[in-house]
């Protein structure tokens, strides 16, 4: 069911702005040294309003990268003002390749329309398929979600 109504879904679906980053730090010893303030940020950052969901991926060998998710925009850039995350920032970003080689961000927010069934959807608990898919930019409707059985 297509709807903008998310009220009945966890926090995560409830989100409308997501962080997704990573840093390739310099070896073993900088994540140990970033260890010790990434558990007071993860700890800052849960407490904020608007936070609602985070993970942490690692690549091979020293790449440790974040995806996490806000109620909104303003929540996600108020949590890259506060200060353990401003300190982590600063040390990964300051002494050159010292600490980490390479990182990026990206941030993106969601559309407000969205696909919701079962115990999710705040009209009812129907399980129910859209009748079209949504439509891409070249098309004036989606093609159908069932297709005719083949002969």
């Amino acid at each position: 069911m297509r709807t903008d109504d998310f009220t009945s879904t966890p926090p995560l679906g409830r989100a409308t702005a997501m962080f997704v980053g990573a840093t390739r730090y310099r070896s073993p010893y900088s994540i140990f040294v970033l260890s010790l303030t990434w558990f007071r940020l993860v700890r800052q950052m849960r407490r904020m309003r608007g936070y609602c969901w985070h993970r942490v991926y690692w690549q091979w060998p020293f790449t440790l990268g974040t995806i996490a998710f806000f109620a909104d925009r303003d929540a996600m850039l108020k949590f890259a003002r506060s200060k353990h995350h401003r300190a982590l920032m600063c040390w990964v970003t300051d002494h050159g390749t010292r600490h980490a080689t390479g990182g990026y961000i990206r941030l993106y927010t969601a559309d407000p329309n969205g696909y919701t069934n079962g115990v999710w959807r705040a009209e009812d608990d129907a399980m129910a398929h859209i009748d079209n898919f949504s439509p891409l930019p070249s098309e004036q409707a989606g093609p159908p979600v069932h297709r005719k059985p083949a002969r």
